[in-house]
């Protein structure tokens, strides 16, 4: 199934938080934070008043608790608008 985000929409997947911190600790499941980086997999068209500055493949952050998680063919994908998006990671 494909799914194409309507209006100023974006479908993200989010990335994989690290399990070991940059001096070599293994983190517990309880001592990881929800990912805040995420790969764009769709967006939508856009507004006549918002221009979608982002494009599929892009990594970005995103706010901490927002869009809808959604599960489709077992993958889970965040749903935002792009105004949730607070910054595209190079």
């Amino acid at each position: 199934m494909n799914i194409k985000p309507l209006q100023d929409r974006v479908v993200i997947k989010m990335v994989e938080a690290e399990e070991t911190t940059k001096s070599g600790i293994i983190l517990a499941g309880s001592a990881k934070e929800k990912p805040q980086v995420a790969e764009v997999v769709a967006v939508g068209p856009g507004k006549t008043d918002v221009e979608m500055t982002v494009s599929v493949g892009d990594k970005v952050l995103t706010s901490k608790y927002s869009g809808t998680e959604v599960k489709v063919d077992g993958e889970e994908y965040t749903i935002l608008k792009m105004e949730d998006i607070l910054a595209i990671v190079g």
